[in-house]
């Protein structure tokens, strides 16, 4: 395959990779929805709960939807599912359009973060998969990090934060239409697995830890974004504009992560940057730990935005690799593993309860860390 070939595939690829990071766009949206409907933390936090409850649910399903109809199509419905969910907000404005929305939203994003991750083998070969899956979560970032500031730009200059939602819709549909006329050819897939032979994939000790590794891979992520300005506020006493600020800056830190994990993965050994990036994590838990200096703090938030943006690519590609004829099983179990930024930052929030401070969620975040430092033997040199 010659590289022009790879980059009139990799186009829509991108694309679509773009439309995955609107998952990320329900953090900034319910925070205005909390101030337009006057809700609680707790119904407020309900928003994001709705868009990870269904990586639970559909992820494995969407497993074996692939094996009838085909990668490239399982995309194709997962970028329809995310443009009604965009559009939602923009038709009506009030609870329950919104808990309606995100939930499209979640089904479509499970949609496509089981079928496009082993798509790019089939449009670059296995060998790239890794680097691509990086160029990928850089892309994503890029969406995830543009979300608020597009919102806000719009609340000040427009009035209405919510015009964020049609531009978003407008990329995911552009995201269809190129790959729609893009022939992406896939191997014939003859698999007749069942929910239960799916599941039976758990019974390799390796892909079960490598799926309790995408768990906790997404348990830092949600977790710390939404701890990093609950810790600013309670060890600095500044405001919650001014911690919000930390958001940000993981996701700046993100974006960074994953394009120069693109050029690194494509030259230096898998598990020697697994390593290096978990000991970053490492570092930032002990600064998150015992720092009451605003810029110690930002640094170790900083720390683990780099360090965990290209756990997810490093993980997804070993555990296809591991057994490359049941790709579209394990990718649909491991998507299932997002599942666990809905179950870590709860647990987040009862250890910081139960200790009155925000190093009880430190406690957490440290044990995922350590989990995923222990994985790195599970890694190819």
């Amino acid at each position: 395959m010659n590289n022009k070939n790879i980059l009139f595939k990799m186009i829509p690829v991108m694309l679509a990779f773009f439309a995955m990071g609107t998952v990320d766009l329900v953090g900034i949206a319910s925070n205005y929805a909390k101030e337009d409907f006057e809700l609680s933390d707790t119904t407020a936090n309900f928003f994001a709960s709705m868009v990870f409850f269904w990586f639970l649910i559909f992820s494995v399903p969407t497993g074996l939807l692939m094996n009838k109809i085909g990668r490239r199509n399982t995309v194709l419905l997962s970028l329809v599912v995310t443009v009604l969910a965009l559009i939602i907000p923009v038709i009506g404005y009030n609870f329950p359009l919104m808990l309606l929305s995100f939930s499209l939203l979640g089904i479509g994003n499970t949609l496509m973060q089981v079928s496009l991750n082993p798509l790019i083998s089939n449009a670059v070969g296995g060998q790239r998969m890794a680097s691509i899956l990086t160029l990928g979560q850089f892309v994503k970032a890029i969406a995830s990090f543009s979300a608020p500031v597009i919102a806000g730009f719009a609340a000040k200059h427009f009035g209405d934060w919510k015009l964020f939602f049609p531009v978003y819709a407008a990329l995911t549909a552009l995201s269809f239409a190129c790959l729609k006329v893009t022939k992406i050819e896939e191997q014939p897939y003859e698999s007749k697995t069942s929910f239960g032979d799916c599941f039976k994939l758990l019974g390799n000790g390796t892909i079960l830890l490598l799926f309790f590794s995408i768990m906790a891979h997404v348990g830092i992520d949600v977790g710390l974004n939404a701890t990093a300005p609950k810790i600013l506020m309670e060890r600095t006493g500044i405001s919650l504009a001014d911690a919000g600020f930390a958001t940000s800056l993981y996701f700046l830190f993100r974006v960074a992560g994953c394009f120069s994990g693109t050029f690194i993965l494509a030259k230096f050994s898998m598990r020697n940057f697994f390593i290096i990036s978990v000991i970053m994590m490492i570092l930032s838990a002990v600064g998150l730990f015992f720092s009451t200096n605003t810029t110690m703090l930002y640094i170790a938030i900083a720390l683990t935005g780099f360090g965990n943006s290209n756990i997810f690519p490093m993980i997804f590609s070993t555990a296809i690799r591991s057994e490359p004829d049941r790709e579209n099983e394990i990718s649909g179990l491991m998507i299932m593993g997002i599942s666990g930024g809905a179950v870590f930052p709860l647990l987040m929030g009862a250890f910081s309860d139960f200790f009155h401070a925000q190093w009880g969620a430190v406690i957490v975040l440290t044990v995922l860390v350590v989990y995923l430092f222990c994985m790195a033997g599970k890694l190819k040199k």
